[in-house]
């Protein structure tokens, strides 16, 4: 034992005096302290990057794990496949089956029912909404109902209130007039449909407006037809959506939270739009884009006069200004070029050419003109196509292919705790399951309800497939009756109201707990108690299903499609990065250690020669190594973890969108464990003592004969 110590305290003596000795020594070093140093960072930056990632995922929508029908010949997706398509599923047709399945494994948190889907909604143009409003007024009055905005009015004040919408049409198709005479001067006159042109001349006429109240619904169909279409402001938008039970996914996911407006009352059919989505496709266009610009010029370097992003979003708003034209009456076209010109100190008259002067901004003039034009313009505009209250239109394609559309009411925005600036996690808003399932094209209650309505109401006869040839075209048929001629009552048919009734009925409509879980559902959202215990709970519930309810679980990052799929090939990447380097630093390591060995033949076969065994020659070698890797391997994993600890402390800002969604965040803040040091320290000593096998084999190769030669 004594020897042995002794000979350990000999190596460790030579080790450490050949420690500085060479430069070779040197360089070795220097790829061990960089390994070390890129082995900590990089694994506590994957990790965290990792654990932000799933946080994203977990706490927007997906949960710890998802379950879904196993005959679904796609998988989960429920951030979107590659090429962006959503998955085809197969419906879970027995949700509270497989809920209390689920809920008998005691690590099951939360069961949130769920369905992804997606459909297209017209914001409308400016012309339309207007019309809309002029219609509902004049309805209003003739039916002696309060108007959609909840009004009852004395004849004196619909009078008034028709009078300044009527006034604002006016202004409208002088400004489409005037556009499009400037548009068909520059265009082919072959390309010009001169009855476009003509449907304008008779909109500007003093005789159309004059003649107007004698048939309101005449001229406000003429307009809607001929007029509005020539706006072409409109936009035809496509939304995802999450139908679920929007109360169990509020508590499931308590990074949730409401930005404006309130949560779909309970038992209610409603809507939530994400803010992300709201901001960006139904505000105002111009007002959207000086909102990017303040965020840019606030939240980064970027500068107007060196960022050209920021000088063609600028210089669209200059070129833009019709969608604030059109929504201005005669009284605020009055009190917005008022305004503009003491603001801009012009003598200039047209509201465009202002406005276009206003939005000619710079770094010094900006954040005084920015609050200028929320202060004193946007209280004259409609901000967002689509407020809080009003109710959307969505049309889908159904599971069988058909288009079905739904109105539903928009009850709030909202967000999702520090990923309030991400497009990944503010695009899907948040149905009731009621409304999904229509759109889904399953067969509810509600709809059921309808056509036997429209059944008893309808003069039709049902028939057997074995008496219909007789009904039909044998004697004394009871099908057949004597058609008359009639006169189809426009306004009644085209005035919406059996839609509107529809519409309110379904609004109205409460349902139970029980009313939501018992229709279809696509996929299923669990939550842990413990998340650590996540592959084992997997397992479990994997086994629970039955050939009655066939499914299966996945965790989210299996769920979460094309971002998942980022998540594991950052990981890959990585990780093979590391890979090479640790190779290339092997190789270097062992070929710096053979030319070292050769340099120092003389000794090594002096020592041979005064009676070193192989093994103590191979000992030394492999002491020596180790030594490097445990001085510069320290001191590159203290490196590392400082510029972890470093990083973590100022954070490094998201600078693009999809980076909140990436980092869970505005910033992303690293974190260092010790298992990340650890893991870095052996596996940089293990490198290091294979590197240096190939050399320790040419040192015990040294014949002690090698101690007589001397240089020359």
């Amino acid at each position: 034992m004594t020897g042995f110590l002794s000979e350990l305290a000999l190596l460790f003596h030579i080790a450490r005096r050949n420690l500085f000795t060479t430069f070779i020594n040197f360089i070795i070093g220097l790829i061990i302290l960089v390994g070390t140093c890129g082995q900590v960072a990089g694994s506590s930056l994957l990790s965290t990057l990792t654990s932000s990632m799933s946080k994203s995922v977990i706490g927007s929508a997906a949960g710890h794990l998802q379950v879904y029908n196993d005959a679904s010949e796609d998988e989960l997706a429920i951030y979107g496949q590659m090429g962006g398509q959503d998955p085809s599923l197969e419906p879970i047709t027995d949700f509270p089956e497989v809920k209390k399945q689920l809920a008998a494994d005691p690590n099951v948190k939360n069961i949130v029912p769920q369905g992804i889907g997606g459909g297209l909604i017209t914001s409308g143009n400016t012309v339309d909404i207007t019309l809309a409003k002029l219609r509902d007024l004049y309805r209003a009055r003739d039916e002696k109902t309060p108007s959609t905005e909840g009004k009852r009015l004395t004849a004196e004040g619909y009078a008034e209130q028709i009078a300044s919408v009527k006034e604002h049409i006016r202004q409208i198709v002088k400004v489409i007039h005037a556009d499009a005479a400037k548009a068909d001067a520059l265009r082919d006159a072959k390309t010009v449909d001169p009855s476009e042109q003509e449907h304008l001349v008779t909109a500007a006429s003093d005789a159309f407006w004059a003649d107007f109240d004698k048939h309101p619904y005449d001229s406000l169909e003429f307009l809607e037809n001929y007029i509005a279409p020539q706006a072409g402001d409109a936009d035809m938008l496509y939304l995802r959506y999450l139908g679920t039970d929007l109360e169990a996914f509020q508590k499931a996911f308590d990074r949730m939270y409401l930005k404006e407006g309130q949560m779909v009352p309970t038992g209610k059919r409603g809507l939530l739009l994400p803010t992300y989505y709201y901001e960006e496709n139904l505000k105002l266009k111009c007002a959207r884009k000086l909102d990017k610009i303040k965020e840019q010029l606030a939240n980064s370097r970027r500068t107007i006069a060196t960022d050209e992003e920021l000088k063609r979003w600028l210089k669209e708003n200059q070129q833009q200004t019709r969608e604030i034209v059109l929504q201005l009456d005669g009284i605020k076209t009055k009190t917005a070029t008022t305004a503009l010109q003491g603001f801009l100190k012009s003598d200039e008259k047209d509201l465009n050419g202002l406005l276009a002067k206003f939005f000619d901004m710079n770094d010094q003039n900006f954040h005084e003109r920015y609050d200028f034009f929320y202060a004193q313009i946007v209280p004259l505009l409609e901000l967002y196509r689509v407020r809080v209250g009003d109710t959307m239109t969505f049309k889908a394609y159904t599971k069988g292919g058909s288009v079905q559309a739904v109105n539903v009411r928009v009850y709030g925005t909202f967000e999702f705790k520090g990923l309030e600036q991400s497009p990944l996690a503010g695009a899907m808003a948040l149905m009731d399951l009621m409304s999904f399932r229509d759109l889904y094209g399953y067969m509810s209650k509600d709809k059921l309800n309808e056509i036997q309505a429209l059944k008893a109401a309808a003069p039709s006869k049902g028939l057997n497939r074995e008496t219909a040839e007789d009904e039909l075209f044998g004697q004394g048929g009871s099908v057949v009756n004597e058609s008359v001629t009639s006169t189809i009552d426009e306004k009644q048919e085209l005035s919406g109201t059996t839609a509107k009734k529809r519409g309110a009925t379904l609004d109205e409509n409460t349902y139970s707990q029980a009313d939501f879980e018992a229709g279809v559902v696509l996929n299923v959202a669990v939550l842990l108690k413990n998340e650590h215990d996540l592959e084992a709970t997997q397992a479990r519930l994997s086994k629970m299903s039955t050939p009655n309810t066939h499914f299966r679980v996945v965790t989210w990052q299996k769920a979460a499609g094309v971002l998942g799929d980022f998540v594991y090939y950052a990981r890959v990447g990585l990780s093979s990065a590391m890979s090479i380097i640790f190779v290339i630093a092997m190789i270097v390591i062992s070929v710096a250690m053979i030319m070292a060995t050769i340099a120092r033949t003389a000794t090594i076969g002096t020592m041979r020669a005064i009676g070193a065994q192989r093994t103590f020659i191979i000992s030394m070698v492999l002491a020596e190594t180790s030594a490097l890797a445990l001085f510069f391997g320290s001191l590159g994993a203290a490196i590392g973890s400082a510029l972890i600890l470093f990083i973590g402390n100022k954070g490094i800002p998201a600078t693009t969108p999809e980076q909140y969604f990436f980092f869970a965040g505005p910033r992303f803040l690293p974190v260092l464990e010790p298992m990340h040091v650890i893991s870095a320290f052996f596996i940089i000593l293990a490198i290091s003592a294979l590197s240096t096998v190939l050399p320790a084999i040419i040192a015990t190769r040294v014949s002690p004969l090698r101690a007589m030669q001397t240089d020359e």
